[in-house]
């Protein structure tokens, strides 16, 4: 890519020393950092939702056949339904508002986040259970200390692959409805054909999620890991 920058047209493809500027243009002026803000707010907001919804869902699923069997050709719609038609019905049925764009992402990453967890939720040693239950455990005891660590792994996976999922969606709402966050920030600079700032938008919060990939995810996933080898 950096080639093509360097051989090819500027308007085009920037190179990467083209991006200095506006990049340093935009942080300075604090548009930057106000859009980066605005849209990881949007992103923490909807991961949040999302898995504790989903790690709900996927618990009752798992553990309750009855129930699974009535839920799970909605689970297959929604994990079918494409997010950008998600997204356009949630605008329309609550308006071009902030709730109803939280709401799309959250409603995209719920079905992933209780698919990854339900199986999960099927695979809690009985026989645990069944000591639990001979020593009276209270429930809040048991979810604690049996089965959370049993489902750590697959709470892991769901939470790196809901983070990576989300904040693409994000930028979809915030493309197609909202009026601040690097997804409009990205529409703004598309209408005007300004490639250089696209890319420093983009890279911009690819490193910040990368960043919290690398930092948070990883190590929690790594740990979670271990306490299983142990």
């Amino acid at each position: 890519m950096a080639m093509a920058a360097l051989y090819g047209d500027a308007s085009v493809l920037p190179a990467p020393a083209d991006l200095v500027e506006p990049f340093s243009r935009e942080f300075a002026s604090g548009d930057l950092t106000y859009h980066l803000t605005i849209t990881l707010g949007r992103v923490v907001a909807a991961f949040v939702f999302a898995m504790g919804l989903g790690v709900v869902l996927g618990i009752i699923m798992g553990t309750m056949p009855a129930v699974d069997r009535w839920l799970d050709p909605w689970l297959v719609v929604f994990l079918n339904l494409p997010a950008l038609v998600l997204i356009v019905l949630c605008y329309l049925w609550i308006g071009l508002t902030e709730a109803a764009a939280i709401t799309a992402v959250t409603l995209n990453k719920i079905p992933n986040v209780a698919t990854v967890v339900r199986e999960g939720a099927r695979a809690l040693d009985p026989n645990l259970k069944a000591m639990a239950r001979v020593f009276s455990m209270r429930r809040g005891t048991y979810l604690r200390h049996v089965v959370l660590p049993q489902l750590a792994p697959y709470l892991a996976g769901a939470s790196r692959s809901g983070i990576a999922v989300i904040w693409k969606i994000v930028l979809v709402v915030e493309f197609l409805g909202r009026s601040n966050g690097v997804g409009f920030q990205i529409h703004l600079y598309f209408q005007l054909f300004d490639v250089a700032m696209v890319l420093v938008y983009s890279l911009s919060f690819i490193t910040i999620m990368l960043g919290v990939e690398w930092l948070m995810l990883q190590p929690a996933e790594r740990r979670v890991r271990a306490w299983r080898a142990a």
